[in-house]
């Protein structure tokens, strides 16, 4: 802007952004978990874990770019 603040709209990019952020938590949470499922032998433990783990990392990233972008 021409104040000099930052515009806090999260524009197209910005968005893609945090879906593909969203995405590649819960696929890392995902393959962390069949990797440790096949490795100890155990199904799905793991995977599920992972999953959740995935998607709570995912949405605390989430919170943080979209905190800082709207500052």
């Amino acid at each position: 802007m021409a104040d000099g603040h930052p515009d806090p709209t999260l524009r197209g990019r910005d968005l893609v952004g945090l879906g593909g952020l969203l995405a590649g938590a819960v696929v890392l949470g995902l393959v962390v978990g069949l990797l440790v499922d096949r490795a100890v032998g155990t199904s799905p433990v793991f995977t599920l874990v992972g999953i959740a783990l995935g998607i709570a990392a995912g949405a605390a990233a989430f919170w943080v770019r979209v905190r800082s972008a709207l500052r």
